[in-house]
């Protein structure tokens, strides 16, 4: 036998508030409030009642002062009336519905009250006096099971899924235990619930009963259903009672615990035979259940505002290490620990690309950046699970070390993120019965028979994350954010004072550069001049003249490449189609003169075109292509090859040449200005050419790398994006 979830929706679907019918241990009727007739009684009214009763008719004259609390009570807006009538023995319930009075009759009870008063005091002052959420249910199981007179109470607590769980029970062992089980959520549908939550009393005195049908004055009422949502008489689902048969038990009684007005659990109780219990004491019972629930959320709220306070104190720690220092993502995860108590996890990674920093037990890194894609496509600033393979199947694989994770999102620009993680808790769980198997024959759901014990290990779950935590991570996101920002306006004020300063250096290089331009001429020109003049001087005299000569040269030609680098911070970028090929040839041409007898095997190859500003380009290829001209001098033949290739949104060229190279522990100096790895005196230059070329590539959003090996040559690469678009990351 095997059933469907379309069989499991439609028995979930069943109207259970509208039955049509009520259990025959009372009797109910229905009355217009405009002349207060009968439109709907039960059929037992009459002789519950013990007195002639007719539809469209009115209460008979025993009963006027049923009726003048009645009209008393529906001119307030008190939601229900309790009267007891003692020459009847009757006690009356009622409650407004369908812009009807339902009036719900029963037998009073014969235990005195001032025994259940007596009880209640007693039992109101044993319950104040627990500190503890487990001996408040113990206790609240134990009188309900004494003052009701059941063979069973036990207290059913709800999961988040809505599973139950029995955490409570009292009885004389004529019924089995069924302490410490759980039982799906299927046993109590979705519709069950919302009645328990509405109307939190329900008592089935006899399981065997038959449904007493509730008549109507015309078909028109017929065919409106009554809604019986807040009738305590109402007649339950067959599907229950079926339920109850096959749990044993002949009769049953229900109390609804609502903590903070939701659904936490039910005092049910059980007897193996038929069982009434007066009204009376079942709203004792009533009393005692919503005594319990204030208990539950003072010991829940002290709870969890002394794990507050103690996460709290984490926080702040976190807080001084990340104020003390200047790198708060180090700062963070310095103390390992501290991070890990900030939740109580196993790991933690703070994300951020190949910067991330692991603590304590984390998934892998290809685990991790497929994690975060999946993060990175939620909306929300924080996730919380501790079933994480049931919302990303990849999580399987690494469940041992992180079933749940804790991650807040650090960045709406990047996909940073800091995550805590809690390994795989395997635990068995007890069920009453096998929570995956239904029954179902001729045509509809039944419930199951079987509540033995069935063991069930769960697995790919952590331990949860409860409400303190969420907020103590809400909290560290919070400040973490505060911290950034603050250091990104710190950011901006210095990037603001050094782009004042660099323009102000920009403007002294260009007037010092433009004024010593004319000295260093005039020195050459009169140098030259004195040579001519005087030909009677000795061939040292003669020398001196010549080293000052070439001295004021050079000087004159790092002049020109000081004034040229101070004006490209100046000058704007003109992009446009450029063709690199042309380029290519015109600098190698202009610096043919400079080969002499040389020996050099040019490698061209049909370069790309670009996108950037010509004039500028021309001079990257004259820096790159002179500089492999003068480093590949010793070699014969001296081996120079040009190449390009176009990849997604970017063009990659490359010079590469067989000459002196350099040592990689430099590399960081290369571009810098003034910077030279080779001795001046080996090889002329002014240091500024490689620095003038990567202000030109940046200039250009791109990026120039360098690779070389000593006496075995370099390699000068660099990278251009196409139109419209920005290189981020070196080549």
């Amino acid at each position: 036998m095997n059933s469907t979830d379309d069989d499991l929706a439609a028995c979930a679907r069943e109207p259970i508030h509208v039955p049509g019918a009520i259990q025959p241990h009372g009797a109910l009727i229905v009355l217009d409030p405009d002349g207060w007739n009968i439109v709907r009684m039960s059929a037992n009214s009459g002789d519950f009642l013990g007195c002639e009763l007719s539809l469209g008719g009115r209460l008979p004259a025993h009963m006027n002062d049923l009726q003048q609390h009645l009209r008393a009570w529906h001119a307030t807006p008190e939601f229900s009336l309790q009267y007891s009538c003692s020459t009847t023995k009757h006690i009356y319930t009622a409650h407004r519905a369908q812009q009807m009075v339902i009036v719900e009759a029963e037998a009073l009870g014969d235990k005195p009250l001032d025994e259940v008063f007596s009880a209640l005091r007693s039992f109101t002052r044993r319950l104040a006096s627990e500190s503890d959420i487990t001996q408040s249910l113990n206790a609240v199981a134990q009188f309900v099971y004494e003052i009701t007179g059941f063979d069973r109470a036990l207290i059913y607590r709800f999961d988040p899924e809505w599973n139950g769980h029995v955490v409570a029970e009292a009885g004389n062992e004529m019924l089995p235990s069924y302490l410490g089980l759980r039982f799906p959520s299927s046993d109590i549908p979705a519709q069950a619930r919302a009645l328990y939550a509405s109307n939190r009393l329900r008592i089935i005195p006899d399981a065997s009963y038959t449904p007493v049908p509730i008549l109507a004055a015309d078909d028109a009422l017929d065919a409106e259903r009554l809604d019986m949502s807040f009738a305590q008489l109402r007649s339950v689902s067959p599907v229950h009672l079926e339920y109850m048969r096959n749990m044993g038990t002949g009769s049953s009684m229900s109390v609804s615990i609502l903590v903070e007005g939701q659904l936490w659990g039910l005092i049910s109780c059980h007897g193996v035979g038929a069982h009434n219990v007066p009204q009376a004491i079942r709203e004792t019972c009533d009393m005692v259940a919503q005594s319990l629930a204030m208990r539950i959320e003072a010991l829940d709220r002290a709870k969890i505002v002394a794990r507050r306070l103690k996460l709290g104190q984490v926080t702040s720690a976190l807080l001084r290490q990340m104020a003390e220092g200047a790198d708060w993502s180090s700062d963070l995860v310095r103390d390992e620990q501290l991070l890990l108590s900030q939740v109580n996890a196993g790991g933690a990674v703070l994300y951020a690309g190949e910067a991330s920093q692991l603590v304590g037990l984390c998934p892998s890194a290809v685990e991790l950046k497929g994690l975060v894609e999946w993060l990175s496509q939620k909306s929300r600033d924080v996730v919380a699970t501790n079933q994480l393979a049931s919302e990303y199947a990849a999580a399987e694989a690494f469940a041992e070390t992180a079933s749940g994770i804790l991650a807040i999102r650090l960045s709406t620009l990047r996909p940073d993120w800091l995550i805590w993680f809690r390994p795989e808790l395997v635990r068995t769980v007890k069920w009453g019965g096998n929570p995956h198997k239904s029954v179902q024959e001729s045509g509809r759901i039944h419930p199951r028979r079987s509540f033995d014990a069935w063991r069930e290990q769960v697995r790919l779950q952590s331990s949860a994350w409860d409400e303190a935590e969420i907020e103590a991570a809400k909290n560290l996101r919070q400040a973490i954010v505060g911290i950034v920002l603050r250091k990104a306006e710190e950011l901006a004020e210095l990037s603001g004072e050094l782009q004042r300063s660099n323009k102000e250096l920009e403007a002294f290089s260009y007037s010092v550069s433009h004024d010593l331009r004319a000295p260093f001429r005039h020195i050459v020109g009169f140098a030259q001049l004195l040579r001519e003049r005087e030909t009677s001087l000795d061939d040292k005299s003669r020398h001196y003249l010549q080293t000052i000569s070439d001295a004021a040269v050079s000087a004159g030609r790092l002049v020109d490449d000081l004034l040229n680098f101070s004006q490209l911070g100046r000058a704007p970028i003109m992009s446009k189609p450029v063709d690199m090929n042309k380029l290519v040839a015109e600098v190698m041409k202009s610096i043919q003169m400079d080969f002499g007898d040389r020996s050099i095997e040019w490698s061209v190859e049909s370069l790309p075109q670009a996108w950037g500003d010509a004039t500028l380009l021309r001079q990257v290829w004259y820096n790159l292509i002179e500089n492999a001209v003068k480093y590949t001098r010793p070699r014969s033949p001296a081996r120079i090859s040009i190449s390009g290739e176009t990849e997604e949104h970017a063009t990659r060229y490359s010079v590469c040449d067989n000459g002196v190279g350099f040592d990689m522990a430099y590399v960081g100096k290369l571009f810098g200005v003034f910077q030279r790895l080779q001795r001046a005196e080996d090889f002329d230059g002014t240091g500024i050419g490689l620095a003038f070329v990567r202000r030109i590539i940046e200039k250009h959003s791109g990026s120039i790398t360098a690779e070389g090996e000593v006496d075995k040559g370099a390699r000068f690469t660099f990278v251009l994006p196409s139109q419209g678009r920005k290189v981020r990351t070196l080549a």
